[in-house]
């Protein structure tokens, strides 16, 4: 049986200068064939030491046990504030516990489901582009614009104009590629003067463009929520009519010392969402069409689920619950692929882990890519198996060795969101669509802050003949 493509990883570790000037354009990259067997590894960098931790007992320990002693990086703090603020991806202690709290209530499952309309108007709209969709064409577009769609829809009840998200997702596909060169940098103690050049000084323009263009648009919603908290009775009313994320978010008071969100804030926190619910969806959607089209049979155990499904009732979440098949195909496609490949931490004291002594300072990386892959973790690790996750026996509990939203107090806010958001576009492709990879293409894998296809996905979609037509 065909096997997933993935990176060939390199017999031996490559050397800290090798790593440096060959390997910047990717994190998997670095990774050679021990990585992929180890439980726990050491790398030295100039003025930095970094653990990898992939043993399911520390990844735990590190993530759900001892969390406060293991907050996120600062490096990362670094790296993503021009463009994400201080939002929960990036904070810590109380400052991350408070913005938590205030944003559960717009990601509990009631929440999730009341936006289902806006999230189907966004995917109808991508059907009707996915007419003109040409035989081998690249769909990783099209998965990268329904879902920012999505997002402006579900949280700010504004559709995204193709010009308007042309420039955006340019900006964020700059701002992508340069921040792992950034990190390096940082990694390796380059002088500030370079790491502010020319590629950095480009990098925060992006940033700034996207962040713009939020904060024009959740502008006038901030000055009503001001007005109704004001007393004024028709911003009141009009406020609380509105189902959108944005309107719980505009509510939200701190339990302590009942102040909302400042309008820096829910820039900041609604950038976060923007970057965490279109970017890491668009990537496993992606990864989700090219598993399938490399696999027909299981295209088509899935596009009998849907259509039975649908012939009992109209696309609904109670209907996206039923098809199961396209719910772990799903899941097996953020197993092999997931969007973000590499969870990072640092060590707030100095502590020991398999023998190890770890600085106060030091960083930790939790990889769910090498996590997902490790054999004594998972049978035919590197193989696609949607049937894994029912009627079969693990090797371990998903708990332990199944990370794709993380784990723990920090578990992705929008898990539910981006599962339903998943489930609702592949069941739309899958019912219109047989789909097959362009000829000879073959994806290329690369991590940045997004493991994506660096050629794209290039598929040919041929429509399903529904009832009453002749086939195409």
């Amino acid at each position: 049986m065909t096997c997933p493509v993935f990176p060939k990883p390199a017999k031996n570790k490559a050397s800290l200068w090798k790593v440096f000037f060959t390997k910047r354009h990717s994190w998997l990259d670095a990774l050679y064939e021990r990585s992929y067997r180890m439980k726990m590894g050491e790398f030295k960098l100039p003025g930095l030491r970094l653990y990898m931790v992939n043993q399911p007992e520390l990844v735990r320990k590190i993530m759900v046990q001892d969390v406060n002693q293991f907050p996120k990086n600062r490096l990362l703090g670094e790296i993503l504030e021009p463009l994400l603020g201080e939002s929960i991806f990036t904070t810590n202690g109380e400052q991350w516990q408070k913005q938590r709290n205030m944003l559960d209530p717009a990601f509990k499952h009631t929440r999730v489901q009341q936006v289902f309309g806006l999230m189907q108007a966004a995917v109808v709209d991508m059907s009707a582009r996915l007419k003109a969709h040409q035989p081998g064409q690249d769909i990783d577009p099209e998965m990268t614009f329904v879902t920012a769609d999505i997002i402006f829809r579900t949280i700010m009840s504004t559709e995204l104009a193709p010009g308007q998200a042309q420039r955006i997702l340019d900006a964020f596909t700059h701002f992508q590629a340069e921040s792992p060169k950034l990190a390096l940098l940082k990694m390796f103690r380059v002088p500030g003067f370079i790491q502010r050049g020319l590629s950095e000084r480009k990098r925060l323009t992006s940033a700034r463009d996207i962040r713009t263009t939020i904060e024009d648009i959740i502008r006038p919603r901030y000055e009503q929520a001001e007005a109704a908290r004001a007393g004024c009775p028709q911003s009141r009313a009009a406020l609380e009519q509105q189902q959108d994320i944005l309107s719980s978010l505009l509510q939200a008071t701190d339990a302590e010392s009942g102040q909302p969100f400042s309008f820096n804030e829910i820039v900041d926190q609604i950038s976060m969402l923007f970057l965490a619910g279109h970017e890491t969806s668009a990537s496993a959607l992606t990864w989700s069409l090219y598993l399938l089209a490399l696999y027909p049979d299981i295209q088509e155990q899935a596009y009998a689920e849907v259509t039975q499904v649908l012939a009992e009732q109209g696309m609904s979440v109670e209907a996206l619950r039923k098809m199961v098949l396209v719910r772990d195909c799903f899941r097996e496609a953020l197993r092999l692929y997931p969007p973000v490949g590499f969870l990072s931490r640092e060590c707030s004291h100095a502590t020991e882990m398999r023998g190890k002594k770890m600085p106060a300072g030091s960083s930790v990386m939790i990889s769910p890519w090498l996590i997902h892959r490790h054999q004594d973790f998972w049978d035919n690790p590197h193989g696609f198996d949607p049937g894994r996750f029912t009627g079969k026996t693990l090797k371990m509990p998903l708990s332990k060795s199944y990370l794709p939203f993380g784990a723990g107090p920090r578990v992705c806010i929008g898990a539910a969101f981006a599962q339903q958001e998943a489930s609702l576009i592949l069941a739309t492709i899958l019912r219109d669509y047989r789909f097959t990879l362009a000829d000879d293409f073959v994806p290329k894998p690369v991590g940045r802050l997004t493991i994506r296809s660096q050629n794209g996905m290039k598929l040919t979609l041929i429509p399903r003949a529904t009832p009453g037509d002749t086939p195409r």
